[in-house]
């Protein structure tokens, strides 16, 4: 009877949020919920005592002459009932404990362990300390559980967000632990539905022996709006622009997780710092979100130029020719979020290359992103002549925790520029049109967008479309005629990357990235270029033509400022050259080092690598060198 009042009043307690320890029911009494606030005395010659003229701690110290003494450790003996034993050994409890203060914290554990698997009676009455050796009067009592957890005035649309389902509350153990969670998820819905001062309460509680039964009630509180954002730092951005991009509109109703996902989706932005969380303040009904704000240098301007003799020049070319790497990239512009960008590249005579990308944020008010990118490819090879274009169109939808989705159509036209017309079979390249639709995902965890020291980056893309091969006028009409002119095309690529810090200051950066074409027909001006700085070091920009390849990456970074480091990797790549003209595969390798620092003018990088494959061996006279600086302003 005694057992069940003392439940009784706990279980009150309980379901009111204020969870106090279980009365022992025997003299003297121990609280093992909360840490003991004085050890008991105990045979213990190793405690310290307190010195009385000091008020000091006096560690007693051994007579002269005589060794310290062996602490012994403590033998732990529980006596219950004779039905709770078999129970008792699914705990595994410690038998032999190093101290008396060991001694009371695995005790404290057990029954805390008890009375969250619905045993709420658990105590332990009574501690006898004999010697080395402790017997503890443990009583574990019933095991509670529901009769029965009724909705009083939720919603049900809110009461199932919530996880709600009254079958797991009939007959089931009561467990205070999922009694606590089903409180915080329905607070949860309600505060991301403009009440954050809403209140869970269990209602009408009733003991009977065992069995608990109650109801859930929702206390709401008053509603709050959202009123508008503050930024707080010196940024040029535009609090029109990040009401938009962030959902943050004013008369909107509060949401806790629309603030949570504001820090998340601010730092996915690179030319934004968010200093710290965002701040909620609240008054008169209303919700103010104070965001701190700095910016960052993110515009790009890089322009490497270079001249290049010509001993033997072909018809039209220079006897000097002019080759570079020339970027522009602005973002952020007019505070707007908007960005443009412009590359041109010329690594060699007889090839240069143009790509130039927009995007437009929160795109009509919406979180959607437009962009566009166009790209001109032209090689201008005696035997290889050919332009390749690819404009591209994509919408992408950024989202806070499951990263950023996009769908895009893209066009790709090739076309040569020299024909041979006595030529008896089909040439490597072909005049070909290419119309794709495919999906593009990221996502990251990356720390820092520039220098990321840990996270993950993740990205994949792929599409699926028509090609066409175009009969050029130059060449025999019988050279098309096995060749079947309208194919399906498939392609898809894939980039992961993880930062994994390593002691003070290093880095580990393993990468894997690749990509396929898969077609029944493929010519070489269909193919992927690989090599060079970006893709495969050790070897010139652009070096290899492939259908499907593969580069895997690891390398250390030793950081010795906050965007200076050195470092040593190795690139193993797989490439597959599968066309109608020639199949075949290599696996190139690069090893080196490097190092990257700030300067005046930019960030510098170089980098000395060796690269091996299937024509060229591991030998430091055939070591690359690739630098690069990049200015941000």
């Amino acid at each position: 009877m005694y057992a069940r009042l003392a439940a009784y009043w706990l279980l009150v307690l309980l379901l009111s949020g204020s969870l106090r320890p279980a009365c022992a029911q025997t003299a003297p009494p121990l609280n093992l919920n909360l840490p003991p606030q004085q050890t008991p005395t105990v045979p213990d010659s190793s405690r310290a005592r307190t010195s009385a003229d000091s008020g000091r701690l006096a560690v007693p110290r051994p007579a002269p002459g005589r060794p310290l003494p062996v602490r012994r450790p403590r033998t732990l003996i529980l006596q219950t009932e004779a039905a709770d034993q078999p129970l008792l050994r699914h705990y595994r409890v410690k038998t032999s404990l190093a101290d008396s203060l060991t001694v009371l914290r695995e005790v404290r554990e057990l029954v805390l362990a008890l009375q969250g698997e619905s045993y709420l009676t658990a105590s332990a009455d009574e501690m006898r300390w004999r010697h080395d050796t402790v017997r503890v009067q443990l009583y574990v009592g019933e095991k509670f559980r529901w009769a029965r957890l009724r909705n009083g005035n939720l919603g049900d649309g809110l009461l199932t967000r919530a996880g709600y389902r009254e079958k797991l509350y009939r007959g089931q153990p009561f467990q205070p632990q999922e009694w606590s969670r089903l409180q915080e998820r329905i607070l949860g819905e309600a505060e991301n539905q403009g009440f954050p001062f809403a209140i869970v309460r269990l209602d009408s509680a009733q003991l009977r022996g065992a069995d608990i039964e109650g109801r859930v009630l929702l206390e709401r509180g008053p509603l709050i709006v959202f009123d508008s954002l503050q930024i707080v730092g010196s940024t040029k951005v535009r609090k029109r622009f990040l009401t938009k991009y962030l959902q943050l509109f004013p008369e909107q109703s509060f949401s806790q997780q629309r603030v949570e996902e504001a820090a998340r989706r601010l730092r996915q932005l690179p030319y934004l710092q968010l200093k710290a969380e965002p701040e909620v303040r609240f008054a008169k009904g209303r919700a103010r979100v104070y965001l701190l704000l700095e910016d960052r240098t993110a515009n790009q301007f890089d322009a490497i130029v270079g001249i290049l003799p010509n001993p033997t020049p072909g018809i039209g070319q220079k006897r000097v020719q002019v080759t570079g790497d020339v970027t522009i990239a602005l973002r952020n512009i007019k505070g707007g979020g908007k960005g443009l960008g412009l590359q041109w590249r010329k690594v060699d005579l007889n090839s240069q290359q143009l790509d130039a990308q927009y995007t437009h944020p929160t795109f009509f008010g919406t979180p959607l992103e437009l962009g566009g990118s166009f790209n001109l490819y032209r090689q201008s090879d005696p035997v290889n002549a050919f332009q390749t274009l690819r404009p591209r169109l994509q919408l992408t939808y950024p989202t806070a925790r499951a990263g950023r989705v996009s769908f895009f159509t893209e066009w790709r036209s090739s076309r040569l520029l020299a024909v041979d017309s006595q030529a008896t079979a089909l040439p490597a390249n072909l005049d070909t049109r290419f119309t794709s639709y495919g999906l593009d995902y990221t996502w990251t965890t990356l720390d820092d967008a520039y220098f990321p020291r840990q996270g993950i980056l993740a990205n994949g893309q792929a599409s699926v479309g028509s090609k066409i091969i175009s009969r050029n006028s130059q060449l025999k009409a019988e050279l098309y005629q096995d060749l079947p002119l309208r194919t399906t095309q498939v392609s898809a690529s894939t980039r992961l990357e993880r930062y994994t810090r390593i002691g003070r200051g290093g880095v580990l950066l393993t990468r894997l990235r690749g990509e396929a074409l898969f077609n029944r027909r493929l010519f070489l001006n269909d193919l992927f270029r690989v090599g060079g700085l970006a893709t495969l070091r050790g070897f010139n920009e652009l070096n290899f033509y492939a259908s499907q390849y593969a580069v895997g990456t690891a390398e250390f970074r030793q950081f010795t400022g906050p965007d200076a480091y050195v470092f040593a990797f190795v690139d193993q790549g797989y490439l597959r050259q599968d066309i109608l003209t020639q199949v075949g595969e290599n696996s190139p390798t690069g090893v080196g080092a490097g190092l990257s620092f700030r300067t005046g003018a930019g960030q510098f990088q170089f980098v000395y690598a060796l690269g091996r494959d299937n024509q060229q061996k591991l030998a430091l006279n055939s070591g690359k060198i690739h630098f690069g600086i990049t200015s941000r302003f």
